[in-house]
């Protein structure tokens, strides 16, 4: 894999066709002080269920050495699937009670969240679940091999609604491209957002890459789409992923009235 070093600068990692990843990050690092009970958590916890990354002198950048072996990690070869950004991990803890012979891993960088989703995974017994504190969108074309994903789910991202701001959001043809050449045939990239905008986007970028197909092309347009979507009544959108659970998160943008808009696209 090609690197560059130049003095004191990172290294700067390609894929495997010799493309340099882009660095402009799709989130904002969040902290802040947990409560006693996730801390201990993450200490009692934290070595079953997070990855032990090398990282590349950031908190959040993999060593582009690195190469993932979910046999070695779960003990076992099952479907893998991969949440990028898991927040609180309600999605993927629901996921992972409901189908304990899949595996997943959860992409998330907010130390909280992380405890929150071990919190819930020790609750709920799960034991077909890890976590990976790193940047996704940077790593994961450096640790897994092309076509070792079964599904790929990116459940509300960051918006980022300032216009100036658009090139920060992670849904771009580019990352299309990357997340296509990571699923297996067949597999499925999930998307799912409460940000108008962003869901159009979404949509003509899934549907702009050659490697998907959508099944609901031409369907599944919301009431009032086709006065204010920019493609008028293109629809396009699936329904509502049944395994995603409602979270507070998504029952306080309903409450504002928000839609929620669902992408499934399949890999060819």
């Amino acid at each position: 894999m090609a690197q560059r070093d130049s003095g004191l600068d990172p290294v700067v990692p390609t894929t495997p066709d010799g493309r340099p990843l882009a660095r402009t990050r799709s989130f904002t690092r969040r902290g802040g002080r947990m409560p006693d009970r996730h801390e201990r958590a993450m200490e009692e916890h934290g070595a079953t269920y997070l990855l032990d990354l090398p990282l590349n002198g950031t908190d959040t950048t993999l060593d582009p050495e690195y190469r993932f072996d979910k046999e070695a990690v779960f003990g076992r070869s099952a479907p893998l699937i991969v949440e990028i950004g898991s927040g609180a991990g309600d999605a993927v803890v629901h996921a992972a009670t409901l189908h304990p012979d899949v595996d997943f891993l959860a992409f998330e960088v907010w130390r909280p969240g992380v405890a929150h989703t071990i919190t819930k995974a020790v609750a709920a017994s799960v034991t077909n679940l890890r976590i990976a504190i790193a940047d996704a969108a940077w790593s994961m074309p450096l640790m897994f091999e092309p076509g070792s994903l079964h599904e790929v789910w990116t459940f509300f991202p960051d918006p980022w609604p300032k216009t100036k701001h658009h090139k920060r959001r992670m849904v771009q043809p580019s990352f299309a491209l990357e997340v296509a050449e990571l699923l297996e045939p067949g597999g499925v990239w999930r998307l799912a957002t409460d940000w108008a905008d962003y869901a159009w986007q979404m949509r003509d970028v899934v549907e702009g890459c050659a490697q998907f197909t959508n099944p609901y092309a031409g369907r599944f347009a919301d009431p009032g789409d086709p006065d204010v979507d920019p493609e008028g009544s293109r629809g396009g959108f699936a329904p509502r992923f049944e395994d995603r659970p409602m979270t507070r998160f998504e029952k306080k943008g309903l409450r504002v009235e928000r839609i929620v808009r669902d992408l499934a696209v399949t890999r060819l």
